[in-house]
């Protein structure tokens, strides 16, 4: 008798749950003051779907985001830009609309929302909010 693992990605159902939790995140991207100028591009679609392919593999699902981009390195890529404590905070804020949009149990909420806390603040590299952002390369 075989079982196969499930993975957290499977669990919260897949693709279409994260695809809606990076949707709204953007949503609220697109509008902001301080994240905003962090992407130079007109069109967010692109990093959009960067960031999708990124939470789909680390939560279990395809590896489309190593095969396109390499090893994620979070840290090296947003290295060149000022992530502030501020620009922290409203990338939470737009990511807690993302979880908040999703039907997912209080449990799997939690372990989402414990994972992107800590990320968040793992980017964090500087604590002069007048240095200018620069772009985003996630």
């Amino acid at each position: 008798m075989t079982s196969e693992a499930t993975t957290f990605y499977d669990e919260i159902g897949g693709y279409d749950v994260i695809h809606r939790i990076v949707e709204v995140f953007y949503e609220g991207v697109a509008t902001d003051p301080v994240l905003r100028p962090l992407y130079p591009e007109e069109d967010l679609g692109p990093a959009e779907e960067r960031f999708r392919m990124f939470l789909v593999q680390y939560w279990g699902g395809p590896t489309t985001y190593s095969e396109q981009r390499g090893h994620p390195r979070l840290r090296m890529r947003h290295a060149p830009f000022a992530v502030t404590p501020r620009a922290k905070e409203h990338w939470l804020t737009h990511f807690r609309a993302g979880l908040d949009a999703v039907d997912l149990t209080p449990e799997q909420d939690q372990q989402f929302w414990d994972y992107v806390t800590h990320a968040a603040q793992f980017m964090v590299n500087t604590f002069d909010e007048d240095i200018p952002a620069g772009p985003n390369l996630l």
